[in-house]
């Protein structure tokens, strides 16, 4: 984009559950990119996922967000509001022949699947369905068509990134039987809609960004610049046990520490912060760290953090 683009990050957490550590990170470093520019950031809540959400997580996140110094610009947005933006999306797709309707099952695909699953639990599909028509069976999920070629772009951490979406991950849901839109339409809608240009999120995602640039350039919407964060990982590298690694402001033992969890974050990050700053209040951690933040000092790989929670119970 050009330089002159005013930069607009966001969050988009889902309340599905609290808040952990790794999002955390995610939301400190999508809010740097966005503030050492002069940048706006925004919080999109993404419930679409109705029957995971639990009671009163949104008050959750946000009240979390604000307790580590985390202010979002503008007004809260919310996935669940765009549905008529993503029914007409659909119609379009369709109009333009990009789409097909689906009767497999995903065990029915996954005994046909040749390629590994990739790291986002996609099942890579055979293409059962795409010249034939499901006389008679339910239709499970509506796909887009994805082409031979390969998908390219840069990421601000990862440099040049390029998938082939047909050995990849094939053709790929975009709603669902039961009417429902599937993740990668709505996040490629949700973003254009609130004027999204930077996405700033965990590396769990970059598998998916090739799926979000197909259906942006199916669309003829702008494709934002994006960054691939690193993984908070547990001890040894195993996997981030949420349960074990909430920030939770509802759970109430954050009371006076936020700023030591920051400072960490902002060492994960690739900053290096003087220790005058461990425990300082959140709002003059995170100003430091957008007058000094570089994304080319972001690791490569990931880890865990410095301060970590302890157990939960």
């Amino acid at each position: 984009m050009p330089l002159t683009t005013p930069i607009t990050g966001r969050f988009a957490p889902s309340p599905t559950g609290a808040l952990h550590t790794g999002s955390l990170v995610s939301a400190v470093g999508s809010w740097l990119m966005a503030k050492s520019v002069g940048g706006r950031w925004l919080v999109r809540i993404d419930d679409l996922d109705t029957p995971r959400q639990q009671p009163g997580m949104v008050d959750d996140i946000l009240a979390t967000l604000e307790r580590f110094g985390l202010l979002w610009d503008g007004e809260l947005s919310w996935q669940s509001r765009n549905r008529q933006a993503y029914e007409e999306a659909f119609e379009q797709l369709n109009r333009c022949g990009a789409l097909y309707p689906c009767s497999c099952s995903r065990k029915e695909i996954a005994q046909a699947a040749s390629a590994p699953h990739p790291a986002d639990d996609c099942l890579s599909y055979p293409g059962s369905c795409r010249d034939t028509t499901p006389n008679g069976k339910s239709i499970r999920s509506w796909r887009v068509r994805v082409t031979d070629e390969p998908i390219c772009f840069h990421d601000r951490r990862r440099g040049l990134i390029c998938q082939n979406l047909s050995s990849g991950c094939g053709d790929f849901a975009v709603r669902r039987g039961d009417g429902e839109f599937a993740y990668q339409l709505a996040v490629v809608l949700d973003d254009h809609l609130t004027g999204v240009n930077q996405v700033v999120r965990g590396d769990d995602l970059l598998n998916s960004t090739p799926r979000q640039i197909h259906l942006q350039r199916l669309l003829g919407l702008p494709q934002p610049e994006y960054c691939h964060l690193p993984l908070v990982t547990g001890p040894g590298g195993a996997k981030l046990s949420k349960r074990d690694n909430l920030v939770s402001h509802h759970l109430g033992n954050w009371n006076g520490r936020e700023g030591l969890l920051l400072h960490a974050v902002l060492c994960f990050l690739g900053l290096t912060p003087g220790q005058e700053l461990r425990g300082a209040p959140g709002n003059e951690i995170l100003a430091w760290g957008a007058a000094h933040f570089d994304v080319t000092r972001i690791p490569l790989t990931g880890g865990e953090l410095a301060f970590t929670t302890q157990r939960l119970d």
